[in-house]
């Protein structure tokens, strides 16, 4: 034997003739009835047992993993918010062309209108604040709450709008003097009549008046005197055939508005300010002196506009006082009867016809209430607003993806190689010194502020008439506000607005609660989708931290080369795009939107792919069979053409997605672009500015 121990004994060989052989015959223990270790058949035997036994292991193990694996992967949504998103996605994709040949077709290829996704969800919030101020509630009685729902149900009852016809709007003019062409016509002092104009109708026919921040100390208001925003086209930019039809279209309408009041139209006008009583009056309880501060944004437009005022005030000052009451007749046009809105939007359409721009679409009735509801009530409906859409579970949802998208930022900035390493350490300290604001400012959100009573507003007898009264009481407020301690940073929108912006003097960021909701934002979402739309707009925002270092001499402690090689390499790949003519990707603030645009995408999906990595869960759309990356990428498409023509948003949704895909890009245009349309904003429409006071209502 060659192993195994030997019994004294040698075993005796089996006798044929005895077939099993005596051994097997006699009483021996189950242990002999054993083949012995060392016998061959057990040896094969053995090893064939195990290998059974490794080939069952490997089987439970493979089936225990398909099932392991299969439970841990990406699994359908079925949420009605996940399917609600999938059903968008659909009626507004086309998967039907090659995300790399034309991802601007594949993610927007049967959208429908001009709207894009931002007007889309401006429209949802709004439809919110619909449904909130048409719920039966009792309020408690004189609050803000009662006042604002007073308010819209005023605005929203047109039978008694068209009853009280022009009558609220004729007791206006005659508290201004009259107007010539509605009969009754007394000439006032003009800057009597400007006065009233300002502070109580806040309308400024000559020039704006607001406060602003002071350019050295931006906390500290100061009166700033500007262009008005002019109704009539400039001349310059007409011809002069054009120019003269759109005069024409400006003199029916005034035949109009001369029927409408009820006397013989014939335009007059007439202004020569005495700067320190308008103001005075406007901005009350301010107290002004000769030596008040003021900045003046075009000293050339108010040289020549205080010549001409001259001129007409020796000549023709019924034309100044003509023109002063027609542009408020045009401001309060929507709170008159159907006549008046109906001669307004004519008058517009003609407008819009003779300079070639398109029509505006018709908007309801709905939808001009809530805007002005929101305009003069806006902490009381901000706090209705945010308790409906922006609850603690769906705050925390976005903080949460704010941090993952802000620790991202970081973890980048440590490895820039056009950065030193003490640029790096100051620009990782700045993100983490950045404050953010969501939802609401918190101001807004104090019960004392939502529950304010608005004692200074009057209700009634019109709707005219209520408007007017919080038009006072809103610049009343603002000026209050301007005057006293106020927190930490002054928002800029309201929270139902679809503006994220940064703010360079207060260091804050601030995601508005109407900004965080479907289809860019829910906590029900695949992560994907969160990161690819909302994620991308906060790195974005983000990014704008750093505007100052990507300018020529902005970085001193930056290799200049290598951070050009960085932006000619973005440089390159979107002039690959050609965009339609008079449009350019390439000036300085539209460049750096483009680099906030590129980063704040790689940003996002760094953020995304690391979160994959560290937490299980992940979920996707159903029955759209993409994967978690493809959904982030067109989750992205919603974001990613913002306020854009069609074509200027396939060149900036196919560079982005072939940058990062690392794919070349085209030299021709993908087929079946759309036609070019004018460019009505640049990328850098979508930047706030970064800080700025508020301007009167207008």
């Amino acid at each position: 034997m060659e192993w195994g121990d030997q019994s004294e004994e040698e075993p005796r060989e089996p006798n044929q003739a005895d077939g099993m052989g005596t051994l097997w015959s006699q009483e021996i223990s189950p242990e002999e009835r054993l083949p012995m270790e060392g016998s061959r058949p057990w040896a094969v035997a053995r090893r064939v047992l195990t290998a059974l036994l490794l080939l069952g292991l490997l089987l439970c193990s493979s089936v225990l993993l398909f099932y392991i694996f299969r439970n841990c992967g990406p699994s359908p949504c079925e949420t009605s918010v996940c399917l609600d998103l999938r059903d968008h996605y659909l009626a507004s994709g086309n998967t039907s062309v090659a995300p790399c040949t034309d991802f601007f077709s594949f993610a927007c290829g049967r959208a429908k209108g001009t709207n894009n996704s931002f007007q889309e969800l401006a429209k949802r919030n709004k439809n919110l604040l619909r449904r909130i101020l048409e719920a039966q509630n009792s309020w408690h009685p004189g609050s803000g709450e009662e006042k604002a729902f007073q308010f819209y149900n005023s605005c929203m009852d047109t039978r008694a709008i068209e009853a009280a016809g022009a009558g609220p709007l004729r007791q206006v003019i005659e508290e201004l003097g009259g107007w010539r062409i509605s009969g009754n016509w007394t000439s006032l002092n003009f800057n009597r009549t400007l006065r009233l104009l300002m502070s109580q109708y806040g309308h400024f026919p000559f020039f704006r008046a607001y406060l602003g921040p002071h350019p050295a100390f931006p906390h500290t208001p100061v009166i700033q005197i500007d262009q008005p925003e002019f109704d009539v086209p400039l001349k310059q930019d007409q011809e002069q055939k054009i120019y003269a039809q759109i005069y024409r279209e400006y003199l029916t309408y005034l035949s109009q508005l001369g029927t409408l009041l009820g006397g013989d139209p014939n335009k007059e006008m007439a202004p020569a300010i005495d700067w320190l009583s308008c103001l005075q009056a406007t901005f009350t309880p301010m107290s002004l002196s000769p030596s008040q501060l003021l900045m003046v944004h075009d000293l050339e437009y108010l040289k020549n506009m205080s010549q001409l005022v001259e001129d007409l005030l020796l000549k023709d000052r019924d034309f100044l006082q003509s023109h002063m009451i027609l542009g408020l007749v045009g401001t309060l046009s929507p709170a008159l009867d159907s006549q008046f809105q109906e001669a307004r939007r004519k008058l517009s359409q003609k407008l819009r016809e003779l300079t070639e721009q398109p029509p505006m679409p018709a908007r309801p009735q709905w939808m001009k209430c809530v805007e002005e509801t929101g305009t003069f009530f806006q902490p009381t409906l901000a706090a209705l607003f945010v308790r409906e859409a922006f609850g603690p579970s769906t705050r925390s949802a976005a903080m949460e993806l704010f941090t993952a998208i802000r620790d991202t930022l970081i973890t980048r900035l440590r490895n820039l190689p056009w950065m030193n390493k003490e640029t790096q350490n100051l620009a990782q300290d700045k993100v983490a010194q950045l404050r953010v604001e969501m939802g609401a400012s918190e101001w807004t959100l104090k019960p004392e502020v939502a529950q304010e009573e608005y004692s200074d507003i009057q209700l009634g007898p019109s709707f005219l008439q209520s408007l007017l009264s919080c038009v006072r009481s809103l610049r009343a407020r603002i000026i209050q506000s301007f005057l006293r301690p106020f927190p930490l940073h002054r928002w800029q929108v309201s929270p139902w607005e679809v503006n994220a912006y940064y703010s360079i003097s207060d260091h804050v960021v601030v995601f508005p609660a109407g900004l965080l909701q479907p289809p860019f934002f829910h906590p029900g979402y695949p992560r994907a989708v969160n990161f690819g739309a909302a994620g991308s707009i906060m790195a974005h925002e983000l990014l704008h931290i750093f505007y100052q270092l990507l300018l020529p001499g902005g970085c001193l402690g930056c290799d200049t080369h290598a951070l050009q090689e960085a932006l000619l390499c973005l440089e390159r790949h979107y002039a690959a795009f050609p965009l339609p003519s008079g449009t350019s990707f390439n000036d300085s603030l539209t460049f750096l939107e483009n680099a906030a645009d590129a980063g704040g995408l790689a940003i996002a999906l760094q953020a995304y792919n690391k979160r994959l990595l560290w937490h299980h869960g992940e979920t996707v759309l159903p029955s759209l069979d993409f994967t978690p990356q493809q959904i982030f990428f067109r989750s992205y498409a919603q974001v990613g053409g913002r306020h854009l023509p069609p074509q200027l948003a396939l060149c900036q949704m196919n560079a982005l997605f072939l940058k990062l895909m690392e794919l070349p890009s085209s030299d021709t245009p993908p087929p079946n672009t759309p036609d070019p349309l004018p460019q009505t904003s640049s990328l850098s429409s979508f930047l706030i500015p970064p800080y700025s006071l508020e301007s009167p209502p207008r």
